[in-house]
């Protein structure tokens, strides 16, 4: 038989209680720190999967397009055109606006733009004025980029800056300046550089009025 006092039982009752209190506090805690535990673990992973996720759509991109620079050689008779973060162009298509009546040009190893596909057009509209003309000349570059299994195209209007200069016995010549990015396209963009063009020719046609 107990010899416990009522206030030793009572005591002991207590205690119990503060245990079970605590083992369940514990448990609580346990199943929270589990619970932040596989949340910090999803967490990371979605953010590791977004991170893959935007380094592909990087990678896809990159290998989709390109920003071509153009290096001016020979005196400005032409511009070697090349993208340093992709290699892989292996040619270009170039289509000029309608109402110069310049055929498109193909060029490959290296791409770039010849001083001769437009100095008939441009000297014949700048004829007149004065013999010292700035201007630039939008064109269409479609750039085949041959990386993987499927070459990709990417199309970009650019602009051709080009200048003529006068000759002591007559006569004058053009000479290219360069090749500026202006903007990516899609699909038919004919109309787009018609219109930019018909801009700038308005510009020359006011240059070189006498």
């Amino acid at each position: 038989m107990s010899t416990d006092t009522p206030q030793e039982k009572a005591e002991a009752a207590a205690t119990r209680r503060r245990w079970i209190t605590l083992a369940e506090v514990v448990g609580v805690a346990g199943v929270l720190i589990a619970a932040l535990s596989l949340y910090l673990g999803w967490s990371d992973r979605r953010e590791d999967a977004a991170a893959r996720q935007a380094e592909q759509s990087r990678d896809a991109r990159k290998a989709t397009t390109a920003r071509l620079v153009g290096t001016v050689e020979r005196g400005g008779d032409r511009v070697a055109l090349a993208d340093p973060a992709q290699p892989a162009v292996a040619s270009i298509d170039v289509t000029f606006p309608r109402a110069l009546g310049i055929a498109a040009e193909q060029t490959i190893v290296p791409p770039r733009i010849e001083a001769g596909w437009i100095d008939d057009a441009v000297l014949k509209l700048t004829d007149g004025g004065a013999d010292a003309v700035r201007g630039r000349m939008p064109v269409l570059v479609a750039a085949t980029i041959a990386e993987g299994d499927r070459p990709a195209v990417d199309r970009a209007i650019y602009d051709v800056v080009f200048s003529t200069e006068g000759h002591t016995f007559g006569g004058r010549t053009l000479k290219l300046e360069g090749v500026v990015f202006r903007e990516r396209v899609r699909g038919d963009a004919t109309a787009r550089l018609d219109a930019l063009w018909a801009v700038e020719a308005k510009r020359l046609a006011r240059a070189v009025r006498p």
